[in-house]
């Protein structure tokens, strides 16, 4: 058994569907679409696939993907939970399984149909978890009044305001914007636009959160020795993480010491002391955007700048390309389309290929993170 997962795998095929509001496939159909594409693109045979990992949330189960696309026996299958905070980690566990000897071939996929799909926090005939006793009652119903509750306490603690928030909304609107594939593509957007934009949940506007999405997006892992001989330029699994702080509690996060100590602190830790290099060596990251407050923290949270540092971090460009940090090069899940994260790690991938539609000249590092607020997961990606 390996000792370290470093540099043990690579991604060797990406995939995804059309974003759109509305598309007429169902689920199923887009998952195995992505799958294909996926597998298309690495050269590999559907019938080598024997591994499978996704979300809990993903409607589409293993069994499905593997009799539709053609798989041949499977020998290693697993979901990680927390909706968009598992994103990373089904590239984890393939990686693991894959370095073990517990599979040759693994496919990660998550296939969504939020656009044209219910809204999870609607049933109200459904228990509430534990978590959401004691927010929903009290007015919190939806992701996006939890999240407004840490950046209001964040605002209050370290001075940041709606134009750090900007800030954020404009980098990846403007790297939708060279990307064809992107819902937001042929929508510029403005200071002007941004700040008499409706409440959705003060201060949280219309442009700080994700975009409601139809479609899907898989990627292939494989042995670093045999990513040698696949189709496309090798993207090497370097390191990987998950987090979940002690005594968490859901986005509010009310019951730490420090509710703006998120999972990120948490899954950073693991993830840098496993790695070869820093946050200081990072060229490109792909930063979880499902709200724009949470790239603040998780600026914080992966070491890119001290506690209270993420807002004033956003200033002068810092995350446009040429920046210090160039972030969400394909547009995010604020621009480009939101499928609980996915995006980000394709689009990771791009980068270090050097395929992207917003290329970060020479980018070799990249860091991928899932959502901050819930127990999360990132990777470190080299080419």
């Amino acid at each position: 058994m390996a000792a370290t997962l470093k540099d043990a795998t690579a991604i060797v095929g990406i995939g995804q569907t059309p974003f759109a509001r509305h598309l007429p496939e169902s689920e199923k159909e887009l998952a195995c679409r992505a799958v294909l594409a996926a597998l298309a693109d690495a050269g590999i045979a559907p019938a080598e696939v024997d591994a499978f990992a996704s979300y809990t949330m993903e409607e589409t189960d293993e069994v499905e993907v593997a009799k539709s696309i053609g798989a041949g026996d499977a020998t290693f299958f697993s979901k990680i939970g927390y909706g968009g905070g598992g994103s990373c980690a089904t590239v984890g566990h393939l990686a693991a399984a894959v370095a073990t000897g517990q599979a040759t071939v693994g496919v990660a996929w998550r296939s969504r149909k939020r656009g044209s799909g219910p809204r999870p926090w609607t049933n109200t005939a459904a228990q509430l978890p534990t978590p959401g006793q004691w927010t929903r009652p009290f007015g919190l119903l939806r992701p996006a009044d939890e999240i407004a509750m840490l950046a209001r306490r964040y605002m209050h603690e370290y001075g940041a305001t709606r134009d750090h928030l900007f800030n954020v909304a404009m980098a990846c609107r403007n790297r939708a914007n060279e990307n064809p594939a992107a819902i937001m593509y042929d929508r510029p957007l403005t200071r002007e636009m941004y700040m008499t934009s409706r409440m959705i949940s003060e201060p949280l506007c219309l442009f700080d959160n994700c975009l409601e999405t139809d479609g899907a997006l898989a990627c292939v892992i494989v042995s670093a020795e045999r990513a040698r001989d696949c189709r496309q330029r090798p993207v090497y699994v370097h390191s990987v993480a998950q987090g979940l702080p002690a005594q968490h509690h859901g986005m509010v996060n009310y019951w730490n010491d420090d509710p703006l100590t998120g999972p990120a602190w948490t899954a950073a830790r693991h993830l840098w002391k496993h790695a070869d290099f820093g946050p200081q060596d990072i060229d490109v990251a792909q930063i979880y955007d499902a709200f724009t407050p949470l790239i603040l923290l998780s600026l914080e949270g992966y070491g890119f700048c001290a506690r209270g540092e993420g807002a004033a971090y956003t200033e002068g460009g810092a995350l446009e390309t040429g920046g210090r940090l160039p972030i969400n090069t394909g547009g995010g899940g604020l621009s480009e389309a939101y499928v609980h994260g996915f995006n980000l790690i394709n689009e990771g991938v791009k980068q270090l290929r050097g395929t992207s539609t917003a290329q970060v000249p020479g980018a070799a590092t990249c860091l991928v993170t899932a959502g901050e607020g819930v127990p999360t997961s990132a990777l470190l990606l080299r080419a």
